[in-house]
């Protein structure tokens, strides 16, 4: 046997050892289980439920509100809590229950603020706010109906948003159509504040995010398998398509990439599945669960 040859074998025995392992898989929604149609396929619905028959658990960890996520996490007949704004909220839809939630300090949600209404920024950005998995906006901008349009929410508009920071956001995002000022707001951010102190990223390229320092995918996946399933790391594949995903995709014993995903998120995965209008998370599952 040639050394080609016996890589081979090994990568099939490894994969193979990992499969059965496998008790939990997470998924993200937009850009994963979910393209330009906002809806699942049915194959990828029908793989879903392949793997449900096999005894594999099946979860939603998402970028998204809570009550945006829920019509995914339905269809797909999950029975386990939602991971919604980036894991910073946790919630049993059946019983409810809501196992965690993470929030923005006031004083960091004014600072924020006050950076985005700087002149410059101001009327590039259209700045949302998250609360008790509400949607508030200074005004309805036209990047503010296409975001709720797709998520399915009605923003309320209220002006000036500090008027609403009596109660500690969930999330805020800041939209914008030019990518360039979204890399720019993250970098300088990312230089005046620690992780520690916020947890900033960009779900999609034209999305700059900020949750609590102790949110992210990984995290979330992390609570679920451990704290309520009692399972391990490698006993998780997740898939996902972009920088926040990437903790919950190094947390994984399988983490599948997207192959949309930027290369930065392809770079940590342990393979790279075809893109989102391929259904390229079927690919995933049928490559590592069903074969």
């Amino acid at each position: 046997m040639d050394a080609a040859s016996a890589t081979d074998l090994a990568s099939t025995v490894n994969q193979s050892i990992a499969t059965k392992d496998i008790k939990l898989l997470v998924l993200d929604i937009d850009g994963t289980i979910s393209g330009k149609s906002n809806t699942l396929s049915e194959p990828v619905k029908q793989a879903i439920a392949q793997v449900q028959a096999q005894g594999i658990q099946v979860a939603i960890a998402t970028g998204r509100m809570y009550r945006s996520a829920l019509r995914f996490h339905q269809e797909i007949g999950s029975v386990l809590p939602l991971m919604a704004y980036q894991g910073a909220w946790i919630q049993d839809p059946a019983s409810q229950k809501l196992h965690r939630h993470l929030v923005v300090s006031r004083e960091h949600a004014h600072q924020l603020l006050d950076y985005f209404e700087q002149p410059e920024l101001r009327s590039l950005l259209s700045v949302h706010f998250y609360i008790n998995d509400e949607l508030y906006v200074r005004e309805i901008t036209e990047e503010t109906q296409i975001y709720a349009q797709r998520s399915g929410i009605t923003p309320i508009a209220v002006g000036d948003l500090r008027q609403v920071l009596t109660n500690e956001p969930t999330k805020i995002l800041a939209l914008c159509d030019d990518t360039d000022v979204i890399n720019e707001l993250l970098g300088n951010l990312r230089s005046q504040y620690t992780p520690a102190e916020l947890y900033l990223t960009t779900s999609i390229a034209t999305f700059f995010e900020a949750t609590n320092p102790f949110v992210n995918k990984g995290t979330a996946v992390r609570y679920l398998a451990e704290e309520l399933l009692g399972l391990q790391s490698n006993n998780v594949m997740t898939i996902g398509d972009n920088f926040n995903d990437v903790e919950m995709l190094e947390y994984a014993g399988i983490g599948v990439a997207m192959g949309d995903a930027p290369a930065e998120v392809q770079a940590i995965a342990q393979w790279v599945a075809p893109s989102v209008e391929e259904d390229g998370a079927v690919a995933a599952i049928e490559k590592f669960l069903l074969s």
